[in-house]
């Protein structure tokens, strides 16, 4: 059988693929602390999983509206006005299985073959897949270690061309952990509003995960936000992964398309889901306030210990639950005869010697970092991140 050009130049997913090198060696008997997969390590609040056996005993077994129950749409738009300051009505929100897919539902509803795409770089792993399977051309703008991964106004505002479509970024940033800051969303605001015929998507699912700064959203700004594509979900801060429900908030004309796109392909998400998402956002953010506490103590711990490693340039991540260190001092290195000349290298030699699994940089657009997730406990922190100084002591000029 003769596969189509699209799946064949569908690059894998590199954070699942460096999951599953991890489960390989755990059947082998090796103890591997897996520091790839971006999944919080709590179970879904109790409160949460109730409104889900109620949901199972009250027969919420058909298919919902395509777009969500209207009474979770209406709980979503009273959760932007609470936690975000933004308006948007139920017929403004449609609910997907997972962000994922609300991502894939709006880049296939606005782009067009040849549109050019400007992504934030370093970047999520699925934005240029996604750009490239709408037939889209990503424009990359890149920041490194030394702009706290940020690109600036200037940079952005260079990539535009006559042909750019849209820009999308993510804040809190997978993987720098990085929060553009109410300045830098500011000038982001005023750029789109020079350049009516550019849409932007604003991923922020980690929203709930937020340190130092404080979460801005870029449709709060008024005279762009009819352009502004807002993609959330419950993943990560209420540890829903495996619930998959994500969400948009879209001027009422987008949200229609993708409603319309989504209809064709898996139609209304998990009923069961929806009820228990019905629940997570009523209530008062501080019931999962301490999954953000957690994440900020592993944090320091992470930076504190990583920063004693020869060779990683870190930035403090004033987000998520990711640190993205710059180890380009590391490359050429070698161990036993092999030389270490990618960051792809650098995680293979982590993962076979040290047995810790992280993630190349490459998967992100940053082709000099590593990406090391901090969702598992301080314990097996402190000892992975051990593992790693010994390791890269090994390492030989």
């Amino acid at each position: 059988m003769t596969l189509s050009k699209r799946i064949n130049e569908l690059n894998e997913s590199q954070t699942l693929a460096m999951a599953r090198k991890s489960r390989e060696l755990k059947a082998k008997g090796v103890h591997v602390i897996n520091l790839s997969l971006g999944e919080p390590d709590f179970d879904t609040p109790d409160f949460i999983k109730e409104a889900a056996k109620k949901a199972i005993e009250d027969n919420y077994s058909h298919y919902s509206p395509v777009a969500g129950y209207l009474d979770l749409r209406e709980a979503i738009s009273e959760k932007f006005k609470r936690d975000n300051h933004l308006e948007y009505t139920p017929d403004e929100i449609v609910v997907s299985t997972g962000a994922k897919q609300s991502l894939i539902n709006a880049i296939m509803c606005l782009v067009n073959p040849g549109d050019e795409v400007i992504i934030f770089t370093p970047y999520w792993v699925s934005y240029t897949s996604m750009v490239q399977l709408a037939e889209g051309v990503p424009v990359f703008v890149k920041a490194g270690v030394e702009q706290d991964f940020k690109p600036t106004a200037d940079q952005i505002e260079a990539a535009i061309s006559p042909r750019t479509k849209l820009l999308i970024f993510s804040s809190p940033c997978n993987p720098t952990g990085s929060v553009l800051t109410y300045e830098e969303l500011s000038e982001i605001a005023e750029i789109l509003r020079k350049y009516p015929h550019i849409y932007a998507i604003s991923d922020e699912i980690y929203e709930h995960i937020v340190f130092e700064e404080k979460h801005i959203s870029l449709a709060s700004f008024s005279e762009i936000k009819d352009r502004v594509i807002t993609v959330n979900g419950l993943s990560k801060g209420y540890a829903m992964t495996g619930w998959r429900i994500g969400y948009i908030g879209a001027p009422k004309r987008i949200a229609q398309a993708c409603d319309k796109f989504q209809g064709q392909f898996t139609s209304g998400t998990c009923t069961i889901s929806q009820r228990a998402a019905i629940a997570a956002l009523k209530a008062d953010p501080s019931e999962i306030g301490y999954m953000r506490e957690a994440f900020y103590r592993r944090r320091n711990i992470v930076i504190d210990l990583l920063s004693e490693i020869p060779g990683f340039r870190l930035n403090l991540p004033k987000g998520a639950f990711y640190v993205f260190p710059d180890v380009s001092k590391l490359l050429g290195k070698h161990y036993m005869g092999n030389k270490i000349s990618t960051t792809e290298d650098l995680c293979m030699y982590l993962l076979n010697h040290a047995h810790v699994s992280t993630v190349s940089g490459d998967a992100f657009g940053a082709s000099n970092c590593i990406r090391i997730s901090y969702a598992a406990s301080e314990n097996d922190l402190i000892d992975a991140i051990s593992r790693i100084h010994e390791a890269v002591n090994k390492l030989k000029d």
